[in-house]
């Protein structure tokens, strides 16, 4: 049975609904990582280091997908929520053209910037031919990534998640396989993988652009639309915090590789990238249900529905809860399963990821409130709260932490940067829930 919008939530019924955005963020981190595991077995730890270097100034020029996906659906559902259908369309089409001419632009930018990054990102010798080959290859899709990333917003808006999910399935099945062709089979080394990663994003991409293009029964369709200026300042306010976000953890990811090739060297960049991997897919449960409830919380926020608000806060906060202390659980259990996987074949490598993964573990449980925090404001059409949220936490905190920490313990303080950051955060996002719950009436 469809579950619409409107409707009064219960945990069966919202877990549900997002059910189908957690699956599609932990499918689309699998299809990320499966880069790595053949990239790390099959071409070796210098190609495997290198995607590593090279992915914060990819994620960092594709960051202004995530800002228009969550901004804007936060925008359109609260519009659909004021009951103004053709007007909600007219915005969901503007955006989603602006984002497809920005990708353009940004992978020009991108094509002409990827040497010079590699070297700025710390990356010498091999690594700056190996950098550069992955760059290029990818910056070739960056246009279809993009809007991959503000589809998967949208189809929750439109009540379609579950299409949404399969979408990422067809789109990480095709990552998956072509992984294997290009790299095991065909030994095309790393660009191989670029070229399966670029080929797979093209399917998650254009995909809803024909869906949405053509007469659907979704609430959304791609009509013609003018550039309205307001909306998309307004959208690029809103979801600032998710462009923080992405732009914070690439300079912090940054960050962390530079003082590992201080520490550890080469080790110590491809541990991290083990560890980014695992955190990709465990945090993916947080950020996909951030992304499935907010266009419940726009909605209700739009139609001045203040009991569902309280309803939703509340089952939020618990589901959240529970999963961290969960997910904190399993991976200091599969600690040495997850390192074997991806650097099994190095003694040194794996006792260092190892260690690394337990302690960096702790994060999971504080860091889903942080992420659901930031998302409930943006979905508030807060987007100064949720952009603070998402600057202490993911540049701020982090950047300050990945600093002082190793002076005092050594490499350790480096694993244990981003739990002590999101540790901060935490007494901030519970001071703006405190705050703010008169304002909003959602406690």
């Amino acid at each position: 049975m469809k579950i619409q919008l409107s409707e009064h939530f219960t945990y069966r019924k919202l877990l549900r609904f997002v059910f189908p955005s957690i699956i599609m963020m932990i499918f689309t981190s699998i299809y990320g990582v499966v880069d790595g595991l053949f990239v790390s077995n099959y071409v070796g730890k210098t190609a495997f280091a290198a995607i590593n270097l090279i992915m914060p100034f990819i994620m960092g020029l594709s960051a202004v997908g995530f800002m228009i996906g969550t901004g804007g659906s936060a925008i359109v559902s609260k519009t659909l929520g004021e009951g103004k259908k053709e007007k909600a369309n007219e915005y969901f089409s503007m955006l989603v053209y602006a984002t497809a001419i920005g990708g353009l632009i940004f992978a020009g930018i991108g094509l002409l910037l990827i040497r010079p990054a590699s070297i700025a990102l710390g990356a010498s010798g091999e690594l700056i031919d190996n950098c550069v080959l992955y760059g290029r290859i990818t910056f070739l899709s960056l246009m279809p990534f993009m809007l991959q990333n503000v589809f998967q917003s949208f189809f929750v808006t439109a009540e379609k998640p579950k299409l949404g999910l399969y979408v990422a399935i067809c789109a990480g099945i095709t990552n998956m396989v072509l992984d294997f062709l290009f790299i095991a089979v065909f030994q095309w080394g790393l660009a191989g993988a670029a070229i399966a990663t670029s080929l797979s994003e093209c399917v998650g991409g254009l995909f809803p652009v024909v869906y949405f293009s053509r007469k659907n029964t979704s609430l959304l369709r791609l009509v013609k639309a003018r550039l309205d200026k307001r909306i998309l300042l307004k959208t690029c306010t809103n979801g600032s915090s998710e462009l923080m976000t992405n732009l914070s953890m690439s300079i912090v990811n940054a960050l962390y590789n530079l003082q590992l090739l201080k520490f550890a060297g080469e080790n110590g960049v491809a541990a991290y990238g083990t560890i980014m991997y695992v955190n990709f897919i465990f945090a993916s449960i947080f950020f996909g249900y951030s992304i499935g409830s907010a266009p419940i919380i726009g909605y209700h926020y739009g139609a001045g529905n203040h009991s569902e608000l309280k309803n939703l806060f509340r089952m939020s906060l618990t589901l959240i809860g529970i999963w961290g202390i969960s997910l904190l659980l399993i991976a200091e259990t599969a600690a040495p399963s997850l390192a074997s996987i991806f650097v099994g074949y190095d003694a040194l490598l794996f006792s260092i990821t190892r260690r690394a993964l337990r302690l960096y573990a702790l994060t999971f449980l504080v860091n889903g409130f942080n992420i659901f925090g930031s998302s409930f404001f943006t979905a508030l059409s807060n987007g100064a709260v949720s952009a603070a949220i998402s600057f202490l936490r993911t540049l701020v905190f982090q950047a300050s932490v990945i600093l002082i920490l190793p002076i005092f313990l050594g490499i350790d303080g480096i694993w244990l940067a981003a739990a002590t950051a999101d540790a901060l955060t935490l007494i901030v996002t519970i001071t703006f829930f405190v705050k703010n719950r008169t304002r909003y009436h959602y406690a």
